[in-house]
């Protein structure tokens, strides 16, 4: 398969420079002619480097260096030297997560391998004795007039950071806004607020303080390469003297936070009030039903569930069943979070508890409701603002069965957030694992999640590789929750919540559109528009990482 490798490690910085010269931009012999010409620079001042070729005439060189770099100045460096050679391409440091290179021996994408212009002996022996510091610095010596250019070229550019829009909640207190968050995994800032990197650093340092995080959260993100971009900031420290900066910096930053708080302050509202309170307008039931919150609508709802579980052997074996199953968990979680039977929550809002698209869900509530027993049904059909009401139903082949079951004990989870990118077989059978006081094999997995057993498998070996489950002792070989893993740390590596966060971002604008259309039309003299109907989307945010999508489709349910 081609291959890559990344440039730059989990603490933000490379331990080797990577130049791409791209036969694309103007064919093989400039590539020729630049690369003689660079080498030639590199030799000028003691550099030692490695070379290899591809296939299509591109030429790739190594610089590997005795001393880490940090992003800011490996791009700064990359982009410099860019300015002199056309056929550079600088895009590979220009992106502290992304930012790869195919390595020697790597099979090309268009046929053929990645081959060195040396010996291997050779290579080795330059990996095994890389450039000390003082070289690199000759180079940026030399290049001080381009790095020059390079910095007011970034000043007079627009900073197209993210928008403060649906911030990501990442503290107890209050939340850390995008762009303070972008800083810390990205490593980018905007040069015309932030003068220098350690003045971006400390912004960072100061917003963490801010949202309530403590200087152990913050040190945990670094060391686990969740904020690569914070850590590169610490990298012009050495080892020994690393922790005791980050602490400096920490103090200076809680400091100031505390200097200029103004929680609590009569007057000032700037607490975070997290939306775990239920909305000030609650769906209401029909006509007849048993008061929401009541006993009667808890023990239906937890029967109904007994029946859900009784019927995802009918969704057995298809992507598509898997799909539906979660659909219904999230409509059972909505009425647990309601205390009725009775949903009225938008495809967007079910979109968001189940990781699907819109257009999906809606599709498989239509098959839903019209299947021969269906587990719910539609009541009341959309109109203006307001989504289409469903009820949980108790199908009758199935009521008996389910009445007679215990009611299973712990929350009904829709998807939540680690595993959009573990999968959906990952979270039944995690949930399958949570539920049972025991340890659980393989085999009593299948009957208990109603998957097939390479499914099951494979969802294992996904889960313990996270270290989120793990065997038993020899003997009890047995599957169980592994105390030491985390769903939360999960979601935040693999950047979930940022996908949540556009996915919310992209309907808050499909609603906005939707809400002008219907603000100056009527039916039958009625605005389809009037004041309360719409929850206020303008405050809508990704789930903190402890909450379950759910809850998120609940409070943006409208």
């Amino acid at each position: 398969m081609p291959a890559a490798v990344r440039i730059f490690g989990k603490d933000g910085t490379c331990r080797a420079l990577f130049f791409d010269f791209d036969s694309s931009v103007d064919g093989i012999d400039r590539v020729d002619a630049e690369v003689h010409l660079f080498t030639s620079w590199l030799y000028k001042h003691s550099i030692r480097w490695i070379a290899d070729h591809s296939p299509n005439g591109g030429r790739h060189i190594y610089v590997p260096l005795a001393e880490r770099l940090p992003f800011h100045e490996a791009r700064e460096l990359v982009e410099a030297i860019g300015t002199r050679y056309r056929s550079l391409d600088k895009s590979p440091h220009q992106s502290i997560d992304r930012g790869c290179m195919r390595t020697p021996g790597a099979i090309h994408k268009r046929g053929g391998y990645q081959v060195l212009d040396m010996s291997l002996s050779m290579a080795y022996d330059i990996v095994r004795r890389p450039n000390a510091a003082r070289l690199i610095q000759s180079l940026r010596n030399d290049l001080q007039a381009e790095i020059a250019g390079v910095r007011a070229l970034r000043l007079e550019q627009t900073y197209e950071g993210p928008k403060d829009d649906g911030a990501k909640i990442d503290g107890p207190h209050r939340r850390m806004s995008r762009r303070m968050l972008d800083i810390a995994t990205k490593g980018m800032y905007d040069t015309a607020r932030y003068s220098s990197p350690s003045e971006a650093r400390q912004a960072v340092l100061v917003a963490a303080a801010a949202a309530g995080l403590s200087i152990t959260d913050v040190d945990r993100r670094m060391k686990q390469g969740l904020w690569p971009g914070l850590a590169q900031f610490f990298a012009r420290y050495s080892t020994s003297h690393r922790a005791a900066a980050f602490k400096r910096d920490w103090d200076k930053a809680t400091h100031h936070v505390r200097a200029n708080r103004t929680l609590n302050v009569p007057g000032k509202d700037n607490v975070r009030k997290y939306p775990t309170s239920q909305p000030n307008t609650q769906p209401q039931g029909i006509l007849g039903s048993p008061p929401i919150g009541s006993d009667h609508e808890h023990r239906f709802i937890r029967t109904w569930r007994n029946a859900l579980a009784i019927a995802e052997v009918r969704y057995r074996g298809t992507r598509q069943g898997l799909a539906r199953r979660m659909v219904l968990r999230a409509l059972g979680a909505a009425a647990h979070m309601t205390g009725s039977r009775f949903i009225e929550f938008g495809v967007r809002s079910i979109a968001v508890a189940t990781g699907m698209d819109h257009t999906t869900v809606a599709a498989h509530l239509r098959d839903l409701r019209h299947e021969p027993e269906p587990l719910i049904t539609q009541v009341v059909e959309a109109k203006g603002t307001h989504a289409d009401q469903y009820m949980l139903t108790l199908p009758a082949n199935l009521q008996s069965a389910a009445e007679a079951m215990s009611w299973r004990a712990g929350k009904l989870h829709s998807l939540r957030p680690a595993f959009r990118e573990l999968g959906l077989p990952s979270a039944f059978v995690y949930e399958a694992l949570e539920q049972s006081p025991t340890p659980l094999s393989t085999t009593q997995l299948v009957e208990a999640t109603a998957l097939s057993r390479t499914a099951v498998t494979e969802a294992l070996e996904i889960l313990a590789a996270w270290k989120l489950v793990s065997r038993g002792d020899p003997e009890n070989r047995g599957w169980s929750i592994d105390p030491s893993g985390s769903l939360a740390w999960v979601a935040e590596y693999l950047g979930v919540i940022d996908a949540v966060t556009a996915q919310i971002t992209r309907y808050q604008e499909e609603r906005a559109v939707w809400h002008s259309w219907l603000a100056g039309r009527s039916i039958e003299g009625q605005p389809l528009l009037s004041p309360g109907d719409s929850y206020p989307w303008h405050l809508a945010e990704p789930p903190p990482d402890d909450w379950e999508l759910s809850e998120m489709a609940f409070l943006l349910a409208g």
